[in-house]
Order: structure tokens, then C-alpha cells, then sequence
């Protein structure tokens, strides 16, 4: 099984910019489609983004779409989301798994503060 860790979190002000970056170790990182997520306080972890294995095709929610790009390097068993035009309503805890999302993947996260 694949192991994910994310990081580049941090505070940031509104209209600013933050790349997330996602580190995989185990099976072979390029066997799995991979999603980034997000938890923010008293809400329900929900889908930003997600891109096949060979990376050619991606899909985002409709809250992030034009903003943040997601991107994979499988020679670096490396996963990145890029985040342009931050509002503060994206302040939440940022996970990476693959898509769809394996329950036992789950890892700690990165906190995105936004400030407005």
C-alpha cells in the first residue's frame, strides 16, 4: 500500500499563493490516480482535485476550479497542488490519497491559513 505525506502548508493572506506538496513511499506511486482533499472546522472532508496516474487528465471541484492546479512528478513519487487567489473560506487541513480515497492512507495533513 502506498504511504502519503503532505506538505507547504501555512498562513497566507488572502489573494496569495501556496503549493502543496505530497511525498509517496510504498507500492508504486504511479499505480494510482491521486486526489487532494480538505477538512476545514465542523465541516465534512470534501474533493478538490484529482489526477489519473499517468497524469494527462485532471478533474476539480467547482469551488476551486481556475485556482488551484494539481499536478504529479511519478519520477519523484511526488504529488503538488497549486493554489492561486486564496480566499479565507479555504482555510482548512489539506490531504492527499488516492482517488478515490483509500481509508487507511489518510494522513496528518497540512494546515492553510488564509488570512483575510
Amino acid at each position: 500500500q502506498v504511504q502519503l505525506v503532505e506538505s507547504g502548508g501555512g498562513l497566507v493572506q488572502a489573494g496569495g499563493s501556496l503549493r502543496l506538496s505530497c511525498a509517496a513511499s510504498g507500492r508504486i506511486f504511479s499505480s494510482y490516480a491521486m486526489g487532494w482533499f480538505r477538512q476545514a472546522p465542523g465541516k465534512e472532508r470534501e474533493f478538490l482535485a484529482a489526477i489519473i496516474r499517468g497524469g494527462g487528465s485532471t478533474r476539480y471541484a467547482d469551488s476551486v476550479k481556475g485556482r488551484f492546479t494539481i499536478s504529479r512528478d511519478n519520477t519523484r513519487n511526488m504529488g503538488y497542488l497549486q493554489m492561486n487567489s486564496l480566499k479565507p473560506e479555504d482555510t482548512a487541513v489539506y490531504y492527499c490519497n488516492t482517488d478515490p480515497p483509500i481509508r487507511t492512507v489518510w494522513g496528518q495533513g497540512a494546515q492553510v491559513t488564509v488570512s483575510s
